[in-house]
């Protein structure tokens, strides 16, 4: 990108935080390079054809077999009959499908709704149902789930893949270790599924059409409570995300005039790619930087993580507190040589200083700490990259990115004073699927979103995040809303009344905790977790019941969370 530092008085005039800017970063971004991310996929995959584009099991593909790969999945999508701009759901771990499948969508003109994997029946439902998703990818061990509820969906086309499947020969034995010895694909029925290496060979006779996408076409629809609520899809365009990704390469590159420039830089994509953390860090930023990305399907394996670590020269660490942390409990990764280690990026939840610190003695790279949300593609803020050091802060606005903090009447604050972090920024989504009522609580009338997060600024220009507005629970980097967690104990006949609250939890950051009014003197603890595990997937269920008599109320008869947290 050849833009300059813009003159603080002109442009840039009021964003302060320039002067702790890296020497040669641009304050703005260049006009984008693509249309959409499809061509930057096509561009890329052209250019490092030989290079290796991700790795999952111990199998690789090349740019060139992605390129082809995810153009065959774009190729069957219209050979369907899906136009721009139809929805199609992904629900998949890290393996190979999913990246493939991702951009295979997107080239094709269509929405990406990504799923976890690891939802429950109703709250996959509930998502498939809201985003009008038209056709659905699924790994096999999570089948049962999606038969559960397609038939009251919009959803006409299911391909199932399986774990072997992109692996060789080999995949023939990692299925049958999944089915039959590990047991992880629960018995399923879905007439009229298109197995995924059917969908690959039709493909692959088939031509991708241009379907004609623009900057400001919708990409993802990517779920979150927001800042309030139920889950809601953050309408994000080809070009937040592509944005997003060029500001980031920005901030990278004085990385390079400190330390030397690798031939290929060698990601680790441990978190999943439907976050919106790893899809934009380790995904967008993987391919247009020509990376190679290994992918990590189950990064709670540790063992297996840490053997996988020491197969490559690792130079980007994208990852969450709990995870760092986790890793240096296991006695095998001290042993790794990780001098390669160029930039280790935390984000999703705060990193703690103790972990930051340990981290740096063990990898001799610091945790640098960036900020973000669904709704900002994600990255807002981060830490200087080329300066080794845990700072505490979210760090300083990307390039073209600008941080307001402000009261609840939305009047800018003087710096040091604690307010609503708000931003604006070409990342900032385009409002909430179908929303407009949860979009206007969100975007100011001059542009800024309201992230619900309250913090203050430096005179240097860093945020430090204090609190958050909402009552919303962050648990390893993902939101709980207490609303969602009461409607589903309230559901227990034995339930009179509850209430949700964040509590503060060594591995997680945060753990869910539920107090209880009994309607049923006989309702145990045992009882209402396991109402929950049915209904609500892991991250969100109650680590703590407590029974109360009774639940502290407003004037108005509100349950007051706040008196709850003490």
């Amino acid at each position: 990108m050849s833009a300059t530092v813009q003159d603080p008085s002109t442009q840039s005039s009021g964003r302060f935080w320039l002067a702790s800017y890296p020497e040669g970063v641009a304050a703005d971004l260049a006009p984008l390079h693509h249309s959409s991310i499809g061509a930057l996929v096509e561009s890329c995959c052209e250019q490092y054809a030989d290079r290796p584009a991700f790795t999952s099991m111990g199998k690789t593909l090349t740019f060139r077999e992605f390129g082809a790969a995810s153009a065959g999945i774009a190729a069957w999508l219209q050979a369907r009959g899906l136009q721009k701009g139809d929805r199609v759901a992904v629900m998949m771990p890290n393996v190979l499908q999913n990246p493939v499948i991702i951009f295979g969508i997107l080239r094709a003109g269509l929405v990406v709704v990504n799923v976890n994997p690891l939802y429950t029946p109703r709250e996959l439902e509930h998502q498939l149902k809201d985003a009008g998703a038209k056709a659905l990818f699924v790994l096999e061990n999570f089948a049962s789930t999606v038969a559960q509820v397609v038939s009251r969906t919009a959803v006409k086309h299911v391909v199932v893949a399986t774990m072997g499947d992109m692996l060789g020969l080999k995949g023939l034995i990692v299925n049958l270790v999944v089915r039959k010895v590990k047991k992880l694909v629960p018995a399923w029925s879905l007439p009229g599924h298109v197995p995924f290496r059917q969908v690959v060979a039709e493909g692959a006779r088939a031509g991708v059409k241009d379907a004609g996408v623009t900057p400001g076409d919708t990409a993802f629809l990517q779920y979150t409570g927001g800042t309030t609520g139920v889950s809601k899809g953050a309408v994000l365009t080809h070009a937040n995300l592509l944005s997003n990704m060029e500001q980031i390469k920005l901030w990278i590159e004085p990385i390079f005039h400190v330390r030397k420039r690798p031939e290929q830089l060698v990601f680790i994509c441990a978190l999943p790619l439907y976050h919106i953390f790893a899809l934009t860090v380790n995904g967008l930023m993987g391919i247009a930087l020509g990376g190679h990305n290994v992918l990590i399907a189950n990064p709670r394996d540790i063992p297996a993580f840490v053997k996988e670590l020491g197969k490559y020269p690792v130079h980007i660490f994208p990852g969450l507190n709990t995870l760092f942390n986790a890793l240096m409990n296991n006695p095998d990764f001290a042993k790794l040589d990780l001098s390669g280690l160029l930039l280790t990026l935390g984000g999703g939840m705060a990193v703690q200083r103790p972990v930051a610190e340990r981290w740096q003695a063990m990898t001799g790279c610091a945790i640098t700490e960036g900020y973000g949300l669904s709704e900002t593609s994600p990255v807002a803020t981060a830490n200087r990259f080329d300066r080794a050091q845990f700072t505490g802060t979210i760090g300083l606005p990307l390039p073209s990115t600008e941080i307001d903090i402000r009261d609840d009447a939305g009047n800018a604050l003087p710096l040091g004073e604690v307010g609503e972090i708000c931003i604006r920024g070409p990342q900032v989504m385009a409002g909430y699927w179908q929303r407009p009522d949860e979009t206007a609580k969100v975007m100011t009338a001059d542009g800024f979103f309201r992230s619900g997060d309250i913090g203050f600024m430096t005179p240097e220009g860093f945020t430090k995040i204090v609190d958050r507005k909402k009552d919303m629970i962050l648990v390893s980097g993902f939101n709980v809303f207490p609303n969602e967690v009461e409607e589903v104990a309230m559901s227990h006949p034995g339930v009179l009344e509850c209430a949700a609250i964040g509590v503060p939890d060594a591995h997680s950051g945060e753990a869910v905790k539920l107090f209880v009014v009994k309607k049923d003197p006989a309702l145990t603890e045992a009882d209402v977790k396991a109402h929950c595990a049915e209904n609500l997937t892991n991250y969100k269920r109650p680590k703590f019941v407590e029974f109360r008599d009774e639940l502290p109320k407003s004037n108005v008869g509100k349950i007051l969370r706040k008196d709850l947290r003490g």
